[in-house]
């Protein structure tokens, strides 16, 4: 099974979850997480083995988000066209999506998941230039694939972005 595939079994996300998912309000809740999720692991240093709490927390609302907001009204905004395109990169061996956008994705889906390792690094020794510079650049990454996905959900819809 695929990465990506695994990721959206994980979350269960169905019909219903990504027409709720839709919702910009999902969407730019979800932008803060790899770096409440750094703070969080970052807070052994203040409360120890309480720090348990706030990772959890982080995590359970990872899991929520998606299910949090209603479904949107209108989808003819950024975010929402993000999430369409996601929806469509996901299912692009059932429905093939144009090679250029394949190969940018696959990229950017690289270097935001390399973005980590420093993060992880900084997490693991403390060095907050570490993480803040891993955190940062997985984010700019990720964003910059979400901006990608608009741009597939606006070819593959014609520019109608349905």
């Amino acid at each position: 099974m695929r990465i990506d595939k695994a990721i959206e079994s994980s979350m269960m996300m169905d019909d219903a979850t990504w027409a709720r998912h839709a919702n910009p309000w999902s969407f730019w809740t979800r932008v803060p997480i790899l770096m409440l999720f750094a703070l969080a692991v970052w807070s052994r240093i203040w409360i120890g083995w309480w720090c348990l709490i706030p990772i959890g927390l982080v995590i359970a609302w990872t899991l929520v988000n998606p299910r949090a907001f209603s479904p949107p009204a209108r989808l003819d905004n950024w975010a929402s066209q993000v999430v369409l395109g996601e929806r469509r990169w996901l299912a692009r061996k059932a429905t093939p999506i144009p090679a250029h956008h394949a190969r940018a994705a696959m990229i950017l889906s690289l270097l935001s998941g390399l973005s980590i390792i420093p993060l992880a690094y900084g997490l693991w020794v403390l060095d907050p230039w570490a993480v803040f510079a891993g955190a940062m650049l997985a984010s700019v990454f990720k964003l910059w694939f979400g901006d990608r996905m608009a741009w597939l959900n606006a070819d593959m819809t014609g520019g109608h972005g349905g």
